[in-house]
């Protein structure tokens, strides 16, 4: 199981959010940069990082500060939050990151996506949040009418080979991941799913492992040192 740690970032701070709600959000941890070193001494593989901003106006907003860490990080970075065209793409990539999340954009324009799983086949990942199943965009603030497992296999269909999903009831809740839907997320497509949302403990990392999963993100539990990054440490 590979732990990722999440750093979501509201105008250049780390934070955490309260089942996606932005009146719900908390200061955490260090400077992103100081937090960004602390994971990767921590035995961090992977990072993943959102902007908060970017995702509720649509466009990155806090590329620069983005830029930066991707510059100072020895490992691979993810990134997530207000990309929806291709030119951010093309910039995030250029700036080195290694992995695109693309959330708002699979479901409002599919061109774009389709551009992008084309262009940048290894950097693209479809990011599905999902509130009572239905999937939600633009920062979780709008809730659409699409179930997420119809949804996810039209993506998987269009070329998706990497999905993270996000029960937006769970995140930030520690109230344990929504198994019952990952499972069914499993079953329906051929994708490598990324767990999000909930993970409370380092018996919710075995919870995932024993249903297939092999990639969690982890946010709250890990700055509360309830997960640990290191294998033995589970």
């Amino acid at each position: 199981m590979r732990i990722v740690p999440a750093i979501d970032l509201i105008d250049g701070k780390c934070v955490r959010l309260y089942q996606g709600d932005f009146k719900q959000s908390t200061q955490v941890g260090e400077d992103p940069e100081s937090q960004l070193k602390r994971f990767i001494q921590d035995g961090a593989e992977l990072i993943h990082i959102v902007d908060l901003d970017g995702a509720r106006i649509g466009e990155p907003v806090q590329y620069e500060l983005i830029s930066r860490l991707c510059s100072q990080s020895s490992i691979p970075v993810e990134v997530g939050g207000g990309i929806r065209n291709i030119n951010s793409v093309e910039k995030y990539v250029n700036a080195g990151v290694s992995r695109i999340v693309l959330g708002t954009a699979a479901l409002e324009n599919m061109n774009f996506v389709e551009e992008a799983l084309s262009r940048y086949p290894e950097h693209i990942v479809i990011g599905i949040d999902a509130k009572d199943g239905k999937v939600a965009v633009r920062g979780w603030e709008t809730v659409s009418k699409i179930d997420f497992l119809e949804f996810a296999k039209q993506l998987a269909d269009k070329g998706a080979k990497t999905i993270v999903f996000t029960d937006i009831s769970r995140d930030g809740t520690m109230s344990g991941p929504n198994v019952e839907q990952l499972v069914q997320l499993l079953k329906k497509v051929d994708c490598h799913i990324v767990a999000s949302g909930g993970i409370s403990s380092n018996e919710d990392i075995k919870t995932l492992e024993n249903i297939g999963i092999t990639e969690a993100i982890v946010g709250k539990a890990i700055y509360e040192g309830r997960v640990s990054l290191q294998e033995d440490n589970r």
